[in-house]
């Protein structure tokens, strides 16, 4: 029913879903400090949306390279299903090209050759029933930040534990 011109937007049903996550590369997050974040569509086959929704996804080996002017994911793990035709034979660590328009592929490519970013896959999820990966502009961090951050970390633990006790 469409609605009409002066209907209150609350008479509406909201369209805006949260993204349902698939896969988390939390190793990211521990091993680079990551500065600016995208969102970049992926090229799959049948059999890896199928696998995707049955959410057998692994992003923990896996990065993002980029060649000839094009990104692609290098090691995302998505195991195929049993149920796979038999005729195909499933390749779960292929290389999946990324979706990207050429003006975020020109400021990623200027980043990690200029700057010296490395680009790392954060998130894959599901957006208006497509497949989508946030990937991260990132530094690496080095040992004694990991400590620093592991610190922080433990002291926002306890933190919390003395105030719901006092």
């Amino acid at each position: 029913m469409p609605r009409s011109v002066n209907a209150p937007v609350s008479a509406t049903r909201s369209t805006a879903v949260a993204p349902r996550v698939i896969a988390e590369n939390r190793r990211a997050r521990h091993d680079y400090f990551i500065e600016e974040r995208l969102e970049a569509g992926l090229a799959l086959e049948g059999w890896e949306v199928k696998s995707m929704r049955a959410g057998k996804a692994q992003l923990a080996e896996a990065y993002v390279y980029v060649r000839n002017g094009e990104a692609f994911l290098i090691g995302a793990h998505l195991s195929p299903l049993r149920t796979v035709s038999t005729h195909h034979s499933a390749d779960p660590v292929r290389t999946r090209k990324l979706l990207l328009h050429r003006r975020e592929l020109d400021h990623l490519i200027g980043a990690t050759e200029r700057r010296g970013y490395t680009i790392v896959p954060l998130e894959l999820y599901w957006k208006d029933g497509r497949a989508k990966l946030q990937i991260g502009l990132a530094k690496g961090k080095k040992q004694h930040d990991k400590r620093a951050a592991e610190k922080e970390r433990d002291w926002q633990r306890d933190r919390a534990r003395l105030l719901r006790r006092g």
